[in-house]
């Protein structure tokens, strides 16, 4: 085994606002020992001029022009990174063979004589388990957490599984791509944003468009190096006299919309959220494994109680809001709700915008919200129904 000697390829300012981290080299990047210079590179120079159009338009132009004339474009192009503040580099300054990313990997029990690993698990696509980064090649993720370092971008745009595994510890790029997390290994917060690797779009046209999308979030973001939420007041497990206080409040005080949201499970609504305002909400409980007969409310009484107040609410002329609340409507009809005033619809309203788009609330989270992936943050049982799409 001989272990790999690191070479430095990073390309663009010294104090970049945005750091754009690929996979590997491909064969012209070998070549001149730069990162995102043959055709991928070409995709995503051209998807960062759509997607930034304020930062150096007709240098961008310029630079496309030099397309044809081979990878010495990639000279010019040092010119727009500098004005546009943003920098470049790879998990692995290096070409695999065959380009195939899973010859730098080896399985857990291969590794097994590393005790000492400390790398995230890396899941290949198509193989079962999860491998370990040959002990060779462990030295380019130090030399990419010293990269980080060294620029401090506000902003790290992971691009494709490798980058995400690399800078934030975890892949399944189609789960987390477009929400905001922070990096691995580094010494102090930094800002991730995942997506789709350019050269997947080559392979998958139907990801440019959503490529597009998550780098205007990421020319929004680069501004400013912290992730900023906004706080929010959401009643959780409310009692009786919490639920009805939040309910007479509101219809005393009737918001411009009033949100909506269900959620199901065993044929039935397992809970309903509103939202009279971008912070403040309510989470009704109907249904708790941990009680008898999964109740949440102890008594039918109390249910009865609950649900009427949910049936005020909805029959109100408050204007209402949901995401693919058709879906909804057919549990709450069931129920005997009805539902007064639906104006919007949020997946509608989306998708009418932007057919070419995803249009599930996960999606519309990512591009619209600086929130986390939630959907990592819980486990679906098989007899739970999704009804993102």
């Amino acid at each position: 085994m001989t272990a790999h000697e690191p070479i430095s390829a990073y390309c663009g300012p010294p104090n970049p606002k945005l750091l754009l981290v690929g996979e590997a080299f491909g064969g012209n990047e070998a070549d001149i020992r730069k990162p995102f210079v043959g055709e991928a590179g070409k995709e995503l120079f051209r998807i960062l001029g759509e997607a930034m159009p304020d930062l150096e338009p007709e240098l961008h132009c310029q630079i496309q022009e030099l397309f044809k004339y081979g990878p010495a474009w990639a000279k010019r192009r040092e010119d727009w990174l500098a004005a546009a503040s943003i920098g470049l580099t790879n998990v692995f300054n290096l070409r695999p063979a065959n380009n195939d990313i899973s010859q730098l990997f080896e399985t857990k029990k291969e590794s097994a004589a590393s005790p000492d690993y400390d790398l995230p698990l890396y899941r290949i696509s198509g193989s079962p388990g999860k491998s370990c980064l040959k002990p060779e090649f462990r030295a380019e993720i130090s030399r990419l957490m010293a990269e980080i370092e060294r620029y401090r971008p506000n902003l790290i745009v992971a691009l494709g599984n490798t980058a995400s595994w690399a800078v934030a510890g975890v892949s399944g790029i189609s789960t987390i791509r477009g929400t905001l997390c922070l990096a691995k290994g580094t010494s102090s917060p930094c800002k991730v944003l995942p997506t789709y690797h350019p050269a997947g779009i080559l392979r998958n046209w139907s990801w440019r468009s959503i490529v597009v999308a998550d780098l205007i979030k990421a020319r929004r973001e680069m501004e400013f190096s912290e992730i900023i939420r906004p706080a929010r007041k959401i009643l959780i497990n409310p009692t009786l006299v919490e639920l009805e206080d939040w309910v007479q409040w509101t219809l005393a005080h009737p918001p411009s919309l009033l949100s909506c949201d269900i959620e199901t499970a065993y044929s039935q609504i397992t809970c309903i959220g509103f939202a009279r305002s971008k912070s403040e909400a309510v989470v009704i409980p109907f249904l708790n494994k941990t009680n008898p007969g999964w109740h949440y409310w102890l008594d039918s009484s109390g249910e009865l109680y609950a649900w009427d107040l949910v049936a005020k609410l909805l029959a109100s002329p408050i204007p209402k809001l949901g995401q693919n609340f058709v879906y909804d409507l057919q549990y709450l009809l069931r129920m005997g709700l009805r539902v007064n005033a639906y104006h919007h619809d949020t997946m509608l309203l989306h998708h009418s915008l932007f057919p070419e788009l995803q249009k599930g609330l996960g999606f519309l989270g990512s591009i619209y919200t600086s929130e986390p992936a939630w959907k990592l943050m819980r486990h679906f049982k098989p007899d739970t129904e999704k009804r993102d799409e």
